[in-house]
């Protein structure tokens, strides 16, 4: 089954530019063609989820021959395994690179070659009113050889993000498209967003609402936010996954208490901090996010645990959370040598 959905959404809490006109079309190859092609390059991504408000899929875009993936940060990845479901069918196991943290950014890889690829470069945003195709696995429609949907619409805005999705706000505050097309569902974030020769322009977000005004936001990071996250992870500027087996840590050693888990995998969100303790001191405060320690990305609190207990006794432990839509170093001084196990 090869799917083609088109919506169009109004766009709520954003004004535009008086400037604002619909750009002129390149020449192209038809429709229809662009999608074929650029559909080759998105792949459905199977993991951790399955319960409301936690979808077990997303989508992803493949940025080279020999299997490099970007996708949204997410629930999705924090399984013991991830599958990668490409256009024509073909399965592989994917494997963790490293995250962006501030970007929510994650690259995979899986054991592919000569795949086709989209190409990761730091161009310049595209022009508002620039006509677009948004392709995902939205609702996740497209579970084997189907073709990922697509969704027509124009670039309707440049602007900051200030979005969030219940207490969680997102920690990127760079600029981002809003889109005219709703492309805010189950399954579409880490999709291509491309215009209509098939070039890749961004990558389609997560599903959160606008801070000011609570509406759900369709938008895309450009490509060069992509480009550059991607970039920093592969290089190691940003933290890597171990895969060293390491005793768990215990939180309560440093007066961490943290919201009880409804999946294995549930983020690290602050529940309360002990009087006294280090934790309490460093100045964490409940609804505090851990995204990072000493650098090492967590989404999950096993994670948080793993990573602490790879520290050696003494040794200093810094956490990164996001707190406010901001994000914010803790120190927590060194780390206590009578660690426990959960």
């Amino acid at each position: 089954m090869r799917v083609l959905t088109a919506a169009v959404a109004m766009v709520v809490g954003f004004s535009l530019s008086p400037a604002f006109t619909l750009a002129p079309s390149a020449v192209a190859a038809a429709p229809g063609e662009t999608i074929a092609a650029a559909a080759r390059k998105v792949v459905k991504l199977y993991g951790a989820g399955g319960v409301r408000g936690l979808e077990a899929y997303q989508s992803g875009i493949l940025v080279s021959p020999d299997g490099r993936i970007v996708t949204v940060m997410s629930t999705v990845l924090d399984a013991d395994e991830v599958t990668c479901v490409l256009d024509d069918g073909r399965r592989y196991p994917a494997t963790l690179v490293g995250v962006d943290p501030r970007r929510e950014l994650a690259v995979l890889s899986i054991g592919g070659e000569d795949l086709p690829a989209f190409v990761l470069d730091e161009a310049d945003p595209v022009p508002l009113g620039t006509r677009i195709l948004a392709l995902s696995n939205l609702f996740g429609v497209a579970v084997g050889d189907e073709r990922v949907s697509a969704q027509h619409g124009v670039i309707a805005g440049l602007v900051p993000l200030e979005a969030r999705r219940g207490a969680y706000e997102a920690p990127y505050r760079g600029d981002v498209y809003i889109l005219d097309c709703t492309t805010n569902n189950p399954g579409s974030p880490g999709g291509a967003l491309v215009d209509w020769r098939g070039r890749l322009v961004g990558m389609l977000g997560k599903e959160l609402r606008a801070t000011s005004t609570g509406v759900w936001l369709n938008y895309a990071l450009p490509v060069a936010e992509v480009a550059r996250g991607a970039s920093e992870i592969v290089s190691g500027a940003v933290s890597q996954p171990a895969s060293a087996a390491v005793v768990a840590f215990d939180p309560a050693a440093i007066g961490v208490v943290f919201v009880p888990d409804v999946l294995d995998k549930t983020p690290p969100f602050i529940e309360s901090t002990r009087v006294g303790s280090a934790a309490a001191k460093a100045g964490l405060v409940p609804d505090d996010l851990v995204v990072a320690v000493n650098g090492r990305a967590v989404s999950s609190r096993s994670a948080v645990r793993e990573a602490v207990g790879r520290l050696g006794n003494g040794d200093p432990v810094r956490l990164t959370v996001i707190r406010g839509g901001a994000i914010v170093e803790c120190d927590l001084g060194p780390k206590p040598p009578a660690a426990g196990t959960p």
